[in-house]
């Protein structure tokens, strides 16, 4: 990815979202801009004109962490957004967040018996570890349930940013598909701004653009956000609609790596359902070779809300 050209339209889209009111400066004559001008954003962080214009050029290199903070107030960027400015500029500094080297391959430390152990512990909650590919690594057996209609036949390592844009199945699993979506997306812009040289994130995002227009026009408007924790509502083929809070945790033995899990709020409808749920897949497991619900082939074109 090319890191001025990042860096270029991050700043002009956040620049453009920003009337003059929020940030209590007059409006005078017609503009032809929507949101501020580079001379009220020079103005706001404390910055020359000339030496805001080269930063909005994608000139980030050097940036001294001073500079992006004004930048980043005077933008007004949440924590998200104020990080991956700061990303960008060690990208151009040419020291990527991500430089650390793992010890072993993704889907290698995702098999590590400890760490299937730790996920098999979690009986009561949906366990998954995921990379910063969107790649489902490893579940527990709740989540291998949870998850049937991403994992399918289990012919190719389950990605969820494909499942997302590629299946139509995913429209009946995720209830609030576009807002899924805009997550989807704001986690994997923010993952690239850690790497812009990460080929694998490369090679998805190509690929997804080529065939998703939904992808590209999220992918174009820049925005970048982090999991951390929150709710969310699916539908899932076998027990119907569960919401469920969920957790983020850093793996730090494998950098890169989370640990996210999903859990209903006792007594509510959503941990019956997980309980219904975990009984199948026990159910299931004891009557092998019977298959879970197959999911739909992500060759199949996106399919529009």
């Amino acid at each position: 990815m090319d890191n001025r050209q990042e860096v270029r339209e991050f700043l002009t889209t956040r620049r453009a979202r920003i009337t003059p009111d929020a940030v209590g400066l007059a409006t005078t004559g017609s503009r032809r801009v929507p949101g501020l001008r580079r001379s009220e954003v020079a103005t706001l962080a404390g910055l020359s004109v000339e030496y805001y214009a080269r930063l909005e050029r994608g000139q980030i290199a050097g940036a001294s962490s001073s500079v992006l903070e004004a930048l980043a107030r005077a933008l007004q960027l949440d924590e998200t957004e104020r990080a991956h400015l700061h990303d960008l500029a060690r990208a151009a500094d040419g020291i990527p967040t991500s430089g650390r080297p793992r010890r072993r391959a993704p889907t290698k430390a995702a098999s590590r018996l400890s760490l299937q152990w730790a996920l098999e512990a979690i009986t009561d909650g949906v366990a998954f570890v995921r990379d910063p590919h969107q790649n489902l690594l490893a579940t527990n057996r709740l989540g291998r349930a949870f998850y049937s209609p991403v994992i399918g036949d289990g012919g190719r390592t389950p990605n969820l940013a494909r499942f997302q844009f590629l299946d139509p199945a995913s429209h009946d699993f995720y209830p609030d598909w576009e807002l899924f979506a805009q997550m989807c997306v704001g986690i994997m812009r923010t993952e690239a701004g850690r790497d812009p040289h990460d080929r694998g994130l490369q090679d998805l995002v190509g690929e997804l653009s080529t065939r998703s227009e939904t992808f590209r026009r999220l992918w174009a408007a820049h925005d970048v956000r982090t999991h951390g924790t929150g709710t969310k509502r699916f539908q899932h083929p076998v027990v119907g609609e569960l919401t469920l809070a969920y957790e983020e945790l850093a793996i730090t033995a494998e950098p890169g790596l989370v640990l996210l899990v999903y859990t209903a709020e006792p007594g509510s409808p959503s941990a019956e359902r997980l309980r219904l749920l975990a009984s199948w897949a026990a159910s299931e497991q004891a009557s092998v070779p019977t298959d879970p619900p197959r999911k739909k082939s992500h060759d199949n074109h996106e399919a529009h809300p």
